[in-house]
């Protein structure tokens, strides 16, 4: 009877162990203090003096071997935590101070090896980054792994790890107020792509500004909070539009929640928590209601309103003998000749927030006075290949840079800078 029942206890277990591993349609029994879960999101709940931590219900294994975590804000110190630990870890340290857990810390770029001191891993990370965690799966059930972790896509840095007999979970910790993560514990990432790929997918390097917007390919996606008009999300070129690359395009593969989408072309120093169109020195055609922004928050009736699918275009029309301050030296996004003429139009890229938003109010006085010194140039758009408008506008000093404003949750488009070349 012995040997029967210590069978049937096999058997048993056995059996729990599949159904672990294929899922039995039931949630996973994750765990979670001091943080608020909300579908994929976890936001802190706790006073800033304890560690809020979340462990996920199932480890990691050889079908699912990495996964990621959006910072969607870094709250008052961005002690955020990303790594693996033992199935019942303490929920009040943070992944990677005990032992038989690793962490890679977005505030400092530490990296915490089951000790509470770190050491220096990889960069910071900030609102809008990715990072992952993944582990070897060829020899996870050696008793020892490699753990590796990425930001943005890319490889940061690995190191072996122990392995218990429970497996490694994947883990977030937080610790300030206002912190607040999307977790993905589906996502993938491709060991086996070579350079030649890497340098295909990779566009970063066409953005001068990257503001809750992740890029990916061509591929913009919104990754800001879309709860005010304040959380907009800007992609700004890093070069602007010339004579020689005078148009670019915007396909919209999915329109979010309120398709608040916006096409259009800023001076290099715009806010970054203002929707294309709405302050100075822009001018913008928006998706949701098909109205054109020149400077304002206020727009004007101009085309069709755009969906899913459609392709928004615009460029410029320049003078036959227009020159633009620093074409053909526009490489480097710091080596624009910006000119400033008088006090009204200096560069205001060091502003803080405050000051930038205290502007707005005398957008009517400022654009005056700059239209009095800016060379003019005709500015269209496109819908679907079709014209859909034009407006004259003054070009500030250091050009006119393609940018893009996202605004609710979902938004999606593809980018392509160069539509008529080649």
């Amino acid at each position: 009877m012995d040997d029967i029942n210590v069978l049937h206890h096999r058997c048993l277990l056995n059996l729990r162990r599949r159904v672990r591993d294929i899922g039995d349609g039931r949630p996973a029994q994750e765990r979670y203090m001091r943080l608020q879960k909300d579908g994929d999101t976890l936001s802190y709940q706790g006073n800033s003096e304890e560690v809020g931590c979340y462990v996920a219900g199932r480890p990691l294994s050889k079908g699912n071997c990495y996964f990621e975590v959006t910072i969607v804000d870094t709250g008052v110190r961005g002690t955020i935590a990303v790594g693996l630990v033992p199935k019942f870890y303490r929920l009040d340290h943070q992944p990677g101070w005990l032992p038989y857990s690793v962490a890679y810390h977005a505030d400092n770029g530490k990296l915490y090896n089951g000790n509470p001191v770190g050491q220096q891993f990889g960069p910071k990370c900030a609102r809008g980054d990715r990072i992952g965690c993944g582990i070897h799966s060829e020899n996870i059930e050696a008793g020892i792994t490699t753990v590796f972790f990425t930001k943005n896509g890319k490889e940061v840095g690995s190191v072996e790890v122990p392995v218990s007999a429970e497996g490694l979970f994947p883990a977030v910790g937080m610790h300030s107020m206002g912190e607040e993560v999307k977790v993905d514990l589906q996502a993938e990432w491709f060991l086996e792509e070579d350079d030649s790929m890497m340098m295909v997918d990779s566009h970063e390097d066409d953005w001068g500004r990257l503001y809750d917007v992740r890029v990916s390919g061509t591929l913009l996606e919104y990754v800001g909070k879309g709860k005010s008009i304040m959380d907009v999300g800007l992609a700004q070129a890093r070069q602007p539009l010339t004579t020689r690359c005078h148009y670019y395009e915007v396909e919209i593969v999915d329109a979010g929640e309120k398709c608040y989408i916006a096409l259009g072309l800023a001076r290099r120093d715009y806010p970054k928590n203002r929707h294309p169109g709405w302050s100075r020195g822009s001018v913008a055609y928006h998706a949701d209601d098909g109205k054109i922004f020149h400077g304002s928050g206020v727009g004007d009736a101009f085309g069709p309103r755009c969906f899913k699918g459609d392709i928004m275009g615009c460029g410029i029309m320049f003078p036959r003998d227009y020159i633009l301050d620093g074409e053909g030296d526009t490489d480097d996004w710091d080596r624009l000749d910006i000119r400033p003429g008088h006090a009204s139009v200096q560069n205001v890229l060091y502003l803080n927030d405050e000051e930038e938003e205290e502007e707005e109010g005398e957008d009517g006085e400022e654009a005056g006075e700059q239209e009095q010194e800016g060379r003019k140039v005709t500015v269209f758009f496109t819908r679907n290949g079709k014209l859909m408008g034009r407006r004259e506008m003054v070009v500030p000093p250091g050009g006119l840079y393609p940018t893009v404003g996202m605004l609710s949750s979902g938004e999606k488009v593809k980018v392509d800078l160069h539509p008529l070349s080649g």
